[in-house]
């Protein structure tokens, strides 16, 4: 597994509260990669549907391996996406899921 990214807004306590503790720092590294993981998850797909209907001419499409090797590309594409900074649901996936946990 490649270095985790956290967003530094992310790591700051709750104004009015003392030192951020390393437990809290590492549940809110969880939290922002759990939100990164589910951004990318929701792209492959809105990805898959989006290449649903998709039909590539020979000699590079069709049959069984043509769905298969699809089901990759679009995996690889929603993570690249969510990488270079996603349609925006990673930071409030992120920013509910630390309410939830009452990290806000």
């Amino acid at each position: 597994m490649g270095p985790v990214s956290v967003a530094p807004a992310l790591l700051q306590p709750a104004a009015g509260a003392g030192a951020a503790s390393a437990a809290e720092l590492a549940k809110r590294g969880e939290i922002r990669e759990t939100a990164r993981k589910f951004e990318e998850q929701f792209l492959s797909i809105m990805l898959q549907q989006m290449f649903e209907g998709v039909e590539v001419s020979a000699p590079f499409g069709g049959g069984q391996g043509e769905a298969m090797f699809k089901s990759f590309m679009t995996e690889a594409m929603a993570k690249q996406m969510t990488r270079a900074g996603g349609i925006g649901l990673t930071d409030q996936v992120a920013r509910e899921m630390l309410k939830l946990q009452g990290l806000s």
